[in-house]
Formats: C-alpha cells, sequence, structure tokens
C-alpha cells in the first residue's frame, strides 16, 4: 500500500499546452510540471489531456466532471475517428437536451494519470527521451484525482456542480468527495465502492499476473526490446471480462453450445470461450498492458478512508449530495459495497440498476443511468455546502 504521503502539484506550474499527437484530435491538454505521488516520487512533466463539451459559463459554477473506467478514456460521446479506436461509452448522455444537457453545462471528462490515452503514462516518454516503461511509477486513485484538480484549475475551475462515474471511475468520483468535498457539490457513484474489497483485488492480481508472466514483458520495457505482451494482455481482459458480467447472462447467452464449426470433445472450443477469445484479442489491440497493470494496481489500492478516519467518518462528513447506485446483478461491485457508502453517508437510499448484464449494466443500461445523471444534476443541494473555502 501507499504512505501516507499526499500527492502534491504546484499550481503556479499548470498551463494549456498541445495534446499529444496520435490520440483524439479532440483532446485538449494541460501541463501540471512536477508532480509528488503519495508514495512520495516525484513524476516530472505530466500533462493531462481531456475532451469538454457545452460552454463555461461567467463564474464557472456549471462544470460537470465524467470519470471513465479502466479501459474508457475521455471519449464518452462520440464516434470513431482519427486516433480514437472506440465510439462513446456513455452514447447518449452529453448534449443539447441530453441528461448532461450542453446547453446548460460544461462537461469534461479527463484521461486518467497512469492510463494510454494522452495523460502521462507508461508509454509517455521520461525526461532522457525514452518510453518510462517498467520504471513508471505505481500511482494512487488519489494521485490521480489530485492530477485532475489541478487540470481543472488550469482551466479555471475551482468547484464541480458534479462529479459522475462507474466502476473505476466511480472510485475517483469517491476520492472526489473524500479529497475535495468543498468543492463537490454532488456526486454519483455507480457500481463501484469506496475501498478495494479482497475479492476485487485478488481478480485485479490474476490480471497483473497474467501480463507480467508473458515472456514478452520485459519488465515493462517491451517498447524499448521492440516486443509487445499480447497474450497477456488478452488473457488479462479475459479473465476482468468473466467477472463483468454475470452467470446467469452467460448460462443464458451461451450455455455449454459449442463455438460454431468446432467441437470441445476434438479440442475446439465452447462458445463462451470464443466470447472472452474476442475481447481478449480486441482490447490487445488498442491499449497497453503496463497502463493496465499500473491503473489495476491503482485500483486495489482504493480506500476514501486511509488515514483520514475511515469510510464511514468520510462520508457522514460530506455536506454535499450523493447518490449511489449498483447494478442487481453485479458479483465484482456487489450490491453490499454501495450499500455500505449509503449507510455510512447516511441520507438517501441505494439506487438500483435493473440488469442481467452484471457489472457491464453501468454501460449498457444507458436510460436508466441517463435518469440517475438527470436527477443528479437537477437536485437542489440539502444544504448550502461549504464550497472551497476563501474562494468566491
Amino acid at each position: 500500500m501507499a504512505s501516507s504521503h499526499s500527492a502534491h502539484v504546484a499550481p503556479a506550474a499548470a498551463r494549456p499546452v498541445q495534446a499529444p499527437s496520435g490520440f483524439n484530435a479532440q483532446a485538449r491538454a494541460v501541463a501540471l510540471g512536477d508532480v509528488v505521488l503519495e508514495s512520495g516520487r516525484t513524476l516530472p512533466d505530466v500533462v493531462m489531456t481531456y475532451e469538454c463539451w457545452g460552454e463555461l459559463n461567467d463564474d464557472a459554477s456549471n462544470v460537470v466532471l465524467v470519470e471513465h473506467a479502466l479501459t474508457g478514456d475521455s471519449h464518452v460521446v462520440g464516434d470513431t475517428g482519427d486516433g480514437q479506436p472506440t465510439p462513446g461509452w456513455w452514447p447518449g448522455i452529453i448534449g443539447p437536451g441530453a441528461a448532461l444537457d450542453t446547453d446548460e453545462y460544461f462537461v469534461v471528462a479527463i484521461n486518467v494519470l497512469g492510463g494510454c490515452r494522452g495523460s502521462t503514462g507508461p508509454i509517455s516518454l521520461a525526461p532522457d527521451g525514452e518510453p518510462w516503461g517498467g520504471r513508471f511509477p505505481q500511482v494512487t486513485v488519489r494521485d490521480q484525482v489530485r492530477a485532475e484538480a489541478a487540470c481543472l484549475e488550469a482551466l479555471g475551475v475551482r468547484r464541480l456542480h458534479a462529479v459522475i462515474g462507474g466502476s473505476f471511475g466511480g472510485m475517483r468520483t469517491a476520492e472526489w468527495v473524500a479529497g475535495f468535498p468543498d468543492r463537490v457539490e454532488r456526486a454519483l457513484v455507480v457500481a463501484s465502492s469506496g475501498c478495494a474489497t479482497a475479492d476485487q483485488i485478488a481478480w485485479g492480481h490474476t490480471q497483473v499476473v497474467a501480463i507480467t508472466s508473458d515472456p514478452e514483458f520485459r519488465d515493462g520495457d517491451y517498447l524499448r526490446h521492440g516486443t509487445f505482451p499480447t497474450n497477456g494482455l488478452a488473457l488479462a481482459r479475459q479473465i476482468a471480462h468473466a467477472s463483468y458480467r454475470s452467470a446467469s447472462e452467460f448460462e443464458a447467452r451461451f450455455g455449454a453450445e459449442p463455438q460454431p464449426g468446432e467441437d470441445p470433445l476434438e479440442g475446439g472450443r465452447f462458445s463462451v470461450e470464443g466470447y472472452l477469445d474476442h475481447h481478449g484479442a480486441k482490447l490487445a489491440r488498442r491499449f497497453d498492458p503496463l497502463a493496465y497493470v499500473r491503473l489495476t494496481q491503482a485500483m486495489a489500492t482504493h480506500d476514501i478512508g486511509r488515514g483520514r478516519g475511515g469510510l464511514d467518518a468520510v462520508l457522514e462528513a460530506y455536506e454535499g449530495e450523493l447518490l449511489v447506485a449498483a447494478v442487481d446483478s453485479d458479483r465484482l461491485f456487489p450490491v453490499s459495497a454501495s450499500t455500505r457508502m449509503v449507510r455510512a453517508y447516511g441520507r438517501g437510499r441505494l439506487r438500483m440498476i435493473h440488469s442481467p448484464y452484471g457489472h457491464d449494466g453501468f454501460l449498457i443500461e444507458a436510460d436508466q443511468i441517463a435518469s440517475l445523471v438527470h436527477e443528479l444534476v437537477q437536485r437542489p443541494l440539502r444544504v448550502t455546502p461549504r464550497l472551497v473555502r476563501g474562494v468566491a
């Protein structure tokens, strides 16, 4: 686990810059300078990339931050395109008249620190001009949220109308509530938790080992060696995807049927095996293996109560509006994890997303998500929160 050091960014160093090439052409960027991580290590020359929709109002009070999940990115809505291999992962949620109405809100999504979509991560160049590779340090959810806060400050944003996220994005949303309670008016945490469970850590560990055990991993320096741990990353994704879907969906969709044209009695695959193979290969074509490792490790160390008196103390003290939603068939982030957050907060009730698709329901059940988002951003504040003390 990381030490009790607080990640630190020098605000004066943050400034808008040209986004790194090779990624979504719509992305913008902020250079943060040196960032001191929770571990005490300094990560130099950090750049954060983001996408945005709508217009910032005069007092910068209409900002909604949307947090992406593990292998997602800032492209919340929109088509594929140059430098953008995937379409938006919450289609229809942002735009004129949508749940996040761009006639009213300025919506921002930031690519996570340690990822591979433009923000500084293992594939970024270190000061010596070579990719960071295996030298890239472990980062925590706290490091990532503090970097996001510095990015927003560089844009003139010191408070958030709302923060919204699911899964790993929900972890960062919870950390915003814990680390910057005076800046967050409202938060929606979907299919996530306030701290990692042993079960989640176990699932993540098997994925990390799948990648690092691939002979082509080369201690994370595969780019310098001209190799790529494709098999390890594909296997990690298969392990993860099995936890993202529900057992009942697998049974109803695949049962014990063979893959078309194959016979399991003759060494062929079952249909569900073909499905997992497909998703493993698909991710291996677009994602960096060491970024996957570092982000999975960040999820394992997630705990909003660490060094703050515990989860209950953190959420009970939060004066803004917190909505927590769970997917009823989720076996990776079970309903009990969401229930714990609601009980700690002490107000409101758990919202349930009904879906046969397991954890992935937070991506698939678009109408239910949109309804929750609309409710959150329109909800009057319970009390006037103490937002950003000393800042008008």
